[in-house]
């Protein structure tokens, strides 16, 4: 049976978290919303920086690559979100940069990409 859309999501959010782990991040937070704000899929930590993550997954080429489907409107959402994040958490002087890790989920074996600070 296949997996629903939200568990293919989950799925994508579980490798990219594997994966910042076996590059030496560490997890603070998966799924972090804030009221009307918006949500982080993942903020981890590498040395001092804080790094907020953005996880985009594709099982199809139909529609282009998973980086390629994010919105200004998204990534604005992201930046007040994780402003909100940093102040809330006393991480608002610690160095941060935002991220996407991009997923392909076609065929065999996921495919990823990590775009290191790229908005």
């Amino acid at each position: 049976m296949a997996m629903s859309t939200v568990e293919v999501g989950k799925f994508a959010e579980q490798l990219a978290e594997d994966y910042l782990r076996s590059h030496d991040y560490e997890i603070l937070r998966r799924n972090y919303y804030y009221k009307k704000l918006g949500e982080i899929d993942i903020i981890a930590q590498q040395g001092d920086e804080v790094v907020f993550v953005e996880v985009r997954h594709r099982t199809s080429t139909a529609y282009g690559t998973p980086e390629g489907s994010l919105g200004s409107s998204k990534l604005r959402k992201i930046r007040r979100t994780a402003s909100m994040w940093r102040t809330i958490y006393g991480y608002d002087t610690a160095p941060c940069r935002f991220d996407v890790i991009a997923i392909d989920l076609i065929g065999g074996e996921p495919v990823i990409r990590h775009l290191k600070g790229c908005f």
